[in-house]
Formats: C-alpha cells, structure tokens, sequence
C-alpha cells in the first residue's frame, strides 16, 4: 500500500482520529483487503467490492450505523481541528466542504475546471444540492471533501432512504450521478437526502485536507512535504 511520510493513508486517519478520542472505528475493506489490519479496528468486507462503489461498502457495516457517526473516505489527509470541529458540530447531517478549494486545485493540476463537482450552498450554509461532475465553476460554491457526520437522527434518516430506494434503483440509473444504486456514490446519496426534505449542513474549511485519487497525487503531495509548501493546504504536525 502507498505510504505518505512514513504510514499509510489508513494508518494516519486512524491516528487523527484517536487523538481525538474516537475508539470506536470501523473499516469497510474490498480491493487489497489482506493488507488491510490493524489493532483495535472492527472489519467488515466488501465481498462485491469491484462490481459496487462506497455507498455499498457504507451499507456492508449497516449494523454499527447506529448513534453519532463519523463517515470518512480512506483516501483523504485532513487538518485534526477539522475532525475536532465535526465532531462536535451539533446538526444531524453535516458535510465538511471546502471553500478555498481553487488554490489546492491549482497547486494539483494547474487549473480549476478539471476534475470538478458541482455544491451550492443557500447563505445559512445548508446544502442545496452536488455531485454534478464538470459544472461551470460558478455552480461549485465549495469542494466536497469526504469527511461527514450524521447524529442519531440523521442516520435513521441515512438508512430510511437506502432501504427505499435499494431495491428499485439497484440496476438502475438512481441520483446526479446516473449511476445505478449499487454503483452510486455517497454524493448521491446526500442529494437524495436533500429531495426528502432533510437539512444537510456544509461545515466549512479553507483547506485543510488533501486527497489522493492517483499515484501523481501521491508524488505531488510528498514534493511538496519536501520543500515544506504542504503546509499552505494541510498542517504539517504528525506528517513529520
């Protein structure tokens, strides 16, 4: 598996986590899955990991979607302020949105209109909708991160629009993606959550977080490790 600085991407989340006082973790494992242990997490397997997507993998650990819940993509470094601040975010459906996105687009691809989803936002900082892939850049008012928090309610309000649409949406096109259900992605998801009329609220960051989607993102992130310009996207403590 690719390291960053040292450890895994797996590795450090688990560590930004637990710093925070969270034990309780879970992994949802698919491709690779025997490379994939470490102490003190709960597994669950993904067995049709390479003919599904992530709200699938979501639903394979349904049993523990119970209570506050922190939901994070495993391919995503994040500032621990930004964690601490979800955490304690007292909205049922809670979506970490970044609103500088454009300098860390720049510094990854030299441009912003590549690689893009659409997210509008009203002026309470509620969602109104995302997922749109390639819109105008006036459409994206902030960049989904892959870092969310539902409450109690909020993942009673999750599992009611999964078990809704799963069966009929299973092999057909379902959401903005037009993806079918079981290809769907957790932005999708979201915006059927919106459509039932639930509130889904942006938590804001400048920056703070990285992903990494290629290997290029893996060489241009450790690059800028090196010469120290990391630090204008991400805080730099624990990446030493």
């Amino acid at each position: 598996m690719l390291e960053f600085a040292g450890k895994t991407m797996i590795e450090r989340e688990i560590e930004r986590f637990r710093k925070v006082g969270v034990e309780d973790i879970v992994i949802v494992k698919g491709f690779a899955q025997e490379k994939i242990n470490y102490p003190r997490v709960e597994y669950f397997i993904n067995e049709k990991y390479n003919t599904t997507n992530m709200l699938v993998s979501l639903f394979c650990a349904e049993e523990k979607l119970s209570g506050d819940v922190i939901v994070s993509y495993s391919d995503i470094l994040f500032d621990i302020d930004l964690l601490s601040r979800l955490i304690k975010s007292k909205n049922d459906i809670v979506v970490s949105v970044d609103t500088n996105w454009k300098e860390y687009w720049n510094m990854r691809y030299g441009r912003i209109d590549y690689d893009t989803e659409s997210l509008r936002l009203n002026n309470d900082d509620r969602i109104l909708s995302l997922g749109i892939e390639d819109p105008p850049v006036d459409e994206i008012d902030a960049r989904y991160v892959g870092l969310l928090k539902f409450s109690s309610t909020g993942v009673e309000d999750l599992k009611k629009v999964w078990h809704k649409y799963k069966k009929e949406f299973w092999g057909k096109p379902w959401q903005v993606s037009g993806k079918p259900l079981r290809n769907a992605y957790l932005t999708d998801m979201l915006q059927a959550l919106i459509d039932e009329g639930c509130k889904v609220e942006a938590l804001k960051t400048k920056n703070g977080w990285i992903e990494f989607d290629t290997n290029e993102d893996f060489e241009k992130a450790i690059e800028w490790h090196e010469k120290g310009t990391l630090s204008s996207l991400l805080r730099i403590e624990g990446y030493e």
